[in-house]
């Protein structure tokens, strides 16, 4: 649900206006009252509003600040969101940053930088809870109550031994129903689930969706714990995914940015080039409907169906390329599963295939019975309307359902592999094939 901008004249100073709130407000404004309003608000509120707010107004609001300001808001920033933010900028500018950062905040920014590009390295956070196994509740509880208010979350707690090596993870409701001599070794039972720091981020998704945890530690080889990392980082991440995969497969690059922020001449760059491409594309079915120029001229009415077939095989194959995308990016298929998805979406095109050429037959029949608009040999019209849906929209799915493993295979994005590309692809072969047909069944009478 999206929350209603604030009026011009807010109260900064409302305790009650949450960040996400102020957010929302200050991406509203134009840059100089962005930079203005955010430098209005008092300074954990502004640590915290900058976290929500997206990287172009970030930039924007970072450039205005004084030195003293910039290295206050860095400082403050939790690590994931600041490796998050650096991430996006140029090595030159990181590099000036870094220098406002504090000895020991700088140690661990370098330190999550320094991990793969999309790890989960750089998603990690050394924001948790790690005690030893042989204390008690009491003073597991003690502990919490101290140092809980600045980590990232307490609803999990981290056993780990003299080195450093995680031994268990405890959800802290086992703490607050436990007797409070009890020892953490009375509580463990060895049983948890890890992530290594080198995973991609697409791997930590898939353990989230799996064990339906709210945090996971983060280990590396020797089983050191280096970091959690949290749901609401990997929501961001999928959010972030599902967009770019949307966009793709509506025929453009994706955005950077939110679509209303994003400046008018990049979005034309990112529209334009897939437009483009598909207009050549469509070109193809220009030429391949020049080259049966005398068959349409002998058989006026093969035109009338044109649409009718092209579109079919670019629906289908739109709906099977969408299907199997979705798929992929949920991992309910692989590359090897590429076999038994070419045998479900032959049977499926053969049976949409059939049931739309019995309707495209069923129409030329009818009209016949008070028409002559299909002439003296619309029996065969219709049969040519009944074969050519069958093959089209075969083809089409096959299509749309084997590209993105084509893709994939050859180290694209499948949802490169989108509607508008799988469409227009299709067009071009359907023209061929429905004139193909056409010319073996209407041979010796319209032909």
């Amino acid at each position: 649900m999206e929350l209603p901008v604030l009026p011009e004249d807010v109260d900064l100073q409302d305790e009650k206006l949450s960040p996400l709130q102020l957010a929302e407000h200050i991406q509203g404004l134009d840059e100089e009252n962005q930079k203005n309003v955010f430098n209005a608000l008092p300074e954990q509120k502004a640590v915290q509003t900058f976290e929500y707010l997206p990287f172009t107004s970030q930039k924007l609001i970072l450039s205005a600040l004084t030195s003293e300001k910039s290295a206050y808001l860095l400082n403050n920033l939790s690590p994931d969101d600041r490796t998050a933010f650096l991430e996006e900028l140029p090595t030159a500018v990181v590099n000036q940053i870094i220098k406002l950062l504090s000895p020991e905040e700088r140690i661990l920014t370098l330190k999550l930088l320094g991990y793969p590009e999309d790890s989960v390295g750089r998603l990690m956070t050394p924001d948790y809870l790690a005690i030893k196994k042989e204390w008690t509740v009491q003073q597991v509880l003690d502990f919490v109550r101290k140092h809980g208010s600045d980590r990232e979350t307490v609803s999990v707690i981290y056993v780990i031994d003299d080195r450093g090596v995680l031994l268990d993870d405890l959800k802290i409701r086992e703490f607050l129903f436990a007797p409070l001599d009890a020892h953490v070794t009375d509580l463990m039972d060895g049983q948890f689930i890890t992530l290594s720091a080198f995973e991609n981020e697409g791997q930590a998704i898939e353990v989230f969706r799996k064990y339906e945890r709210v945090a996971l530690p983060v280990v590396d080889r020797e089983g050191i714990l280096l970091g959690i990392v949290t749901i609401d980082d990997i929501l961001n991440i999928v959010s972030e995914e599902t967009t770019e995969d949307i966009q793709k497969m509506g025929g453009m690059e994706a955005l950077e940015a939110p679509y209303m922020l994003t400046p008018f001449i990049e979005l034309m760059k990112k529209r334009t080039g897939w437009l483009v491409l598909l207009f050549l594309g469509e070109m193809l079915t220009a030429s391949a409907l020049g080259y049966f120029e005398q068959e349409i001229s002998k058989a006026v009415v093969l035109a009338l169906f044109l649409p009718l077939i092209i579109s079919s095989g670019g629906n289908s194959g739109s709906q099977a390329s969408t299907l199997i995308i979705r798929a992929m990016s949920l991992r309910e298929v692989a590359i090897k599963d590429w076999l038994k998805v070419m045998k479900r979406e032959l049977l499926s095109g053969v049976f949409l295939g059939t049931v739309l050429g019995t309707i495209g037959f069923l129409r030329v029949v009818s009209w016949s019975a008070f028409s002559s608009i299909y002439g003296p040999h619309w029996f065969l019209v219709a049969l040519t309307v009944y074969c050519s849906l069958i093959g089209v929209v075969l083809w089409g799915t096959l299509m749309g359902s084997m590209l993105p493993f084509i893709l994939r295979r050859l180290g694209f994005d499948p949802a490169t592999s989108s509607a508008p590309f799988v469409a227009t692809f299709v067009d071009v072969t359907g023209v061929i094939l429905y004139f193909s047909i056409a010319i073996i069944i209407l041979e010796g009478t319209l032909l």
